[in-house]
């Protein structure tokens, strides 16, 4: 089993903590988890726990999950089919994810470290148009998201569903948003990932071409907000940035954001 402890938030913690919208809700987890809200939607579901409340917060025991080593067409397939789940609105769903993980790296001063890269141009030209990239996602259909949709965090199977085991970031969000953001750690690529999810998505809720958009955003300043963190965790020490970009914290990140080099040239046509 896994025990999970999530302390309750204290004075002087962020306020966005007892936000119920706010992507950082510290309790979602634990209330999509007691209102059973995931148990059994289509393409995903919550792996079995038990929810435990004090006045210091809450603790989560839940079966160990096994890694079915899924491929990353059929978490993109799940993906698509949990788009078209009956979720409701309870209120402590995620409303903005993405508005609100962008907020939380304007505060931090944006992507000042990718200004010493050679992609400075475009992460400028992005940073700055961020808000009608937002817009552009509010005008998509916006369905259940997962928010958080790694193959690490969907690592389960049960018959024809993924077993997800972090929920989060559980909300409403852009078609395709899920879609952007698996691309960034799946073996495969985006076009096979795409046909995988649009297959799972039921028909009549967003067109290819509104899917594409969803993921290409939600890559795009995923992948950069990423790099901008790595690098700047390594960019103090001693040495030009440049021969960092090997060390084993920061590869990985410059390798997802490689792989949206096509996706930043569609966004920088808008």
């Amino acid at each position: 089993m896994v025990v999970k402890r999530i302390g309750a938030p204290g004075t002087g913690d962020p306020a966005v903590l007892s936000d119920r919208a706010h992507a950082g809700y510290w309790r979602r987890e634990a209330d999509v988890l007691l209102t059973g809200l995931c148990t059994a939607t289509p393409g995903l579901r919550s792996a079995p726990a038990s929810v435990e409340e004090d006045d210091a917060g809450v603790t989560i025991v839940r079966d160990w999950v096994e890694d079915a080593a899924s491929s990353g067409l059929f978490l993109a397939l799940s993906l698509g089919r949990f788009a078209g789940a009956e979720i409701g609105h309870p209120a402590f769903l995620a409303r903005d994810l993405m508005r609100d993980r962008l907020a939380r790296v304007a505060r931090k001063g944006g992507w000042p470290t990718l200004a010493r890269t050679t992609v400075a141009d475009v992460a400028e030209h992005l940073w700055t148009r961020r808000e009608t990239m937002l817009a552009l996602l509010d005008g998509v259909p916006q369905v259940p998201q997962h928010g958080d949709a790694t193959p690490r965090n969907l690592p389960g199977r049960a018959d024809d569903d993924a077993l997800a085991i972090d929920w989060g970031t559980l909300g409403h969000g852009p078609v395709g948003g899920d879609l952007g953001y698996l691309s960034l750690s799946a073996r495969e690529e985006f076009e096979p990932l795409l046909d995988a999810y649009l297959l799972g998505l039921p028909s009549g809720i967003a067109d290819r071409d509104a899917v594409v958009l969803g993921a290409r955003v939600v890559a795009v300043y995923t992948a950069l907000s990423r790099a901008e963190w790595a690098l700047a965790r390594v960019a103090g020490g001693e040495g030009a940035l440049a021969g960092k970009y090997r060390h084993p914290a920061v590869a990985p990140y410059l390798r997802a954001l490689q792989r949206t080099f096509g996706h930043m040239e569609a966004l920088l046509d808008l």
